[in-house]
Order: structure tokens, then sequence, then C-alpha cells
């Protein structure tokens, strides 16, 4: 891979790490705990809880999307990156630019 296209998945990580640390903090908002003072009515409360169930498993996603992309970003200009993990062909650049955590390619994932 050129030093073109590292610069420009770099880019990319960058910008996809930032997306990612916002709505982990957008996320971390939506699941606080729910008061049980507040009179939202038994329903409403069986409902509040089950979303943010469904807030904490995307939460959870989220954080080790971010784990992923901050391992990648360190590895963007070794010899090995771009080279698939388990049949040791290169990943495709379209591959990479859609997923750029990605360290196999699409037959081996």
């Amino acid at each position: 891979m050129d030093k073109k296209k590292r610069k420009q998945l770099e880019k990319i990580i960058n910008k996809e790490i930032k997306e990612n640390t916002s709505s982990i903090e957008e996320y971390k908002q939506l699941t606080k705990p729910i008061s049980p003072e507040n009179s939202i009515g038994r329903v409403s409360r069986m409902d509040a809880i089950n979303n943010k169930s469904v807030m904490e498993a995307a939460l959870r996603k989220l954080e080790e999307k971010l784990k992923k992309l901050k391992f990648i970003k360190t590895q963007v200009y070794n010899d090995d990156f771009g080279i698939c993990v388990k049949c040791n062909q290169e990943i495709p650049i379209g591959r990479m630019l859609i997923v750029p955590e990605s360290r196999c390619c699409v037959n081996c994932v």
C-alpha cells in the first residue's frame, strides 16, 4: 500500500474515532439510571428500562469499535498493514475505507 493511501486511511480513521467518541458520549447520557421517583407510570417505566438496555448494548458495540480503531491507527504505517491476518492476502482498499478497523479480508471474516 502506498503512502498516499495510508494517509487517506489515517484521515478516515481519525474521523471515525472523532465520530465514535461523540456518539459514545451521547449514549452514556441516554443510559443513565432511571430514577424510581419519576412518575412515568409502570408501562412507561418498563419501556424506558427496555430502551436503556438497547442503548447499553449499542454503547458497548461503539466502545469496542473505538478500541479497534485506536489500535488500527497505530498500525497504519507498519509494513504488514493492509494484509489479512488469516490468509496473508492484501485487503482491498475499498474494504479498508468502509471498515477501517478490519484486519481480515471479506473472504476470511
